[in-house]
């Protein structure tokens, strides 16, 4: 951890007896602070009062330790005094973790590609939220351990388990490894142990401050490894169940769940037209049970939407973005994608596959270096969206400890309307952009501004080439419209740089929202605008108007609000 600054005091803070007479009167404290300046040879000058009632005594910026110690004592000797105190500098607390390897995870911190989750940390660090890592299992390593509650082992197939039985209480990770190629199907190849879930796990609640490797995104949350991939991966019956049990749902023949998730991450996935009703199902469950679910995009830059668990309902689907701030070569896309994270690139489109070129652009997280069964702990850099799931899953832990009774639906809306628009380029769709862990943490804990909502939610198709509008008919204000109109637009589109959104005023006065911008492929206008419409009668018919400038992507208004 950084050491504070040193900073000089230059001024006290003095608090007189009830019965004094400084204790109420300015005049009087101002005479005392020119008693007290008389008595000890300082510039002292009385400042202000302060709402608790104490009086603010300036010392002057020439002060040394020893004056500032000659007038607190000064004033400490006068029975009218209750108290003296220095008036003290505090500093925002978001500072470097101590972490050997922090700097490595630009994931976090970088402002092009990362995901601005140290300034995040003076509100929150995921404190009283399970993390359910529905993965490979747990590979044992000192940097996530003291994170780590019990989980469980869904391999209901002892083979693929390689644990010599079923389902059972100890989710340690018996290894992937293939030994073979075909081994698993024709087309598999033979490959080593990847220790998955371990990786993923670090990325959420690695043990931060603590002077070795790396900080987690929501570091004072706790981590459930629910293992579910073994040999040749999981199936979706074992999936699916483990989905239930680690949001506190029953599971015939499985103990209940004594630390149920509040979030769940699915770094997972296979090829799937629809996403299957056993999915589906468990989804639905958790979800009702307060369990935000979090599903990785997938690796085939395809559309997701022939992937699952990504093309269920009821999840966030995230897709992943480099160091650069462009769509990561290998990610999913598609209009069902919801936001993106960093899941980095370690090789270049154009390299070799299986082969790790740049690999200082990779998400270093928590290893194992056995090839095959377990063996030392290690850190290591890996690719994926598999790695940018985990981000969303650390943030939305850190929504639910910043404010306990967010839903898993209100989870999402913040992440997506608080996104930046990628700063590369997105072909295909990434969602509402990057996802900004301070942004949507401040929007969630800060009050909204009070006032009456006119809302408008029919659906409106938008045309191409053509301009269409919804309107909201205001009544019952007086005088002019606010100069901070907040104007909320739910806007789906498969294209949002095509299109031009215009507030019209009931005069007819236009105000622009948002321009269009060709290098803006990103789905969807959800956000918040602020306007000044003091010039504008409040009551009458407000119009929010939107002009699609190109063909061949479709959407609609979803609706719309004005905040008076």
């Amino acid at each position: 951890m950084r050491a504070l600054p040193s900073a000089p005091v230059e001024k006290v803070i003095v608090t007189y007896k009830s019965k004094a007479a400084e204790a109420g009167s300015n005049t009087a404290a101002k005479s005392d602070t020119a008693e007290k300046a008389a008595k000890t040879g300082e510039k002292l000058s009385f400042e202000r009062r302060l709402s608790g009632g104490g009086a603010l005594v300036d010392l002057g910026d020439s002060a040394t330790k020893q004056d500032v110690t000659e007038v607190m004592a000064a004033f400490r000797a006068d029975p009218s005094v209750a108290s003296v105190e220095p008036d003290i500098r505090a500093y925002a607390m978001a500072v470097t973790p101590n972490d050997t390897d922090y700097t490595k995870q630009w994931d976090l911190f970088e402002p092009t590609g990362g995901m601005n989750v140290p300034a995040a940390w003076d509100k929150t660090t995921g404190s009283g939220v399970t993390v359910a890592v529905i993965d490979t299992g747990y590979a044992a390593h000192s940097d996530l351990a003291t994170n780590v509650v019990s989980g469980y082992d869904f391999i209901s197939t002892s083979a693929d388990a390689r644990d010599g039985n079923g389902r059972d209480a100890d989710a340690k990770d018996e290894g992937d490894w293939n030994a073979t190629d075909n081994e698993c199907g024709t087309g598999s190849k033979a490959s080593n142990s990847s220790w998955h879930g371990t990786h993923v796990a670090g990325t959420i609640g690695a043990v931060t401050n603590n002077t070795k490797g790396i900080a987690g995104i929501a570091y004072n949350a706790k981590i459930q490894p629910v293992r579910v991939l073994g040999k040749c991966g999981g199936s979706s019956a074992d999936i699916a169940d483990a989905i239930t049990w680690a949001s506190g749902g029953s599971v015939p023949g499985v103990p209940a769940n004594a630390t149920p998730a509040k979030v769940i991450n699915l770094s997972l996935g296979g090829a799937s037209a629809t996403c299957p009703s056993v999915y589906q199902t468990a989804i639905n469950g958790a979800v009702a049970r307060g369990t935000t679910v979090v599903v990785a995009a997938g690796n085939s830059n395809a559309n997701a939407s022939g992937f699952t668990p990504a093309n269920c309902a009821n999840v966030i689907n995230v897709a992943s973005t480099s160091r650069e701030g462009n769509r990561s070569y290998y990610s999913n896309f598609g209009a069902i994608v919801d936001v993106a994270a960093p899941g980095g690139e370690t090789r270049r489109a154009t390299d070799t596959p299986g082969t790790v070129t740049t690999p200082e652009n990779g998400i270093y997280s928590t290893l194992n270096s056995g090839a095959t069964t377990q063996s030392a702990e290690n850190f290591k850099p890996y690719q994926g969206t598999s790695m940018a799931a985990p981000h969303i899953a650390g943030l939305a832990a850190l929504l639910k400890s910043a404010k306990s009774t967010l839903t898993p639906a209100e989870i999402e809306s913040a992440i997506k309307a608080n996104a930046r628009p990628l700063p590369g380029t997105c072909t295909g769709g990434c969602g509402t952009g990057i996802a900004d862990s301070a942004k949507t943490v401040d929007a969630v804990t800060t009050t909204p501004p009070a006032g009456t909502v006119f809302t408008n939610a029919t659906d409106v198709t938008i045309v191409d080439n053509a301009t269409v509008s919804s309107s909201i008919a205001v009544t019952g204000r007086t005088g002019n419209a606010p100069a901070a109109l907040k104007v909320g637009v739910d806007i789906k589109h498969t294209w949002r740089g095509d299109l031009v959104i215009d507030l019209v005023a009931p005069d007819g006065t236009v105000r622009n929202l948002k321009a269009s911008s060709s290098s803006d492929s990103a789905d969807n206008v959800l956000t918040t605008y602020t306007v000044d419409a003091s010039s504008e009668v409040a009551n009458g018919t407000w119009k929010l108007q939107v002009r699609d400038v190109a063909s061949g992507d479709t959407g609609y208004i979803n609706s719309w609000s004005l905040t008076f």
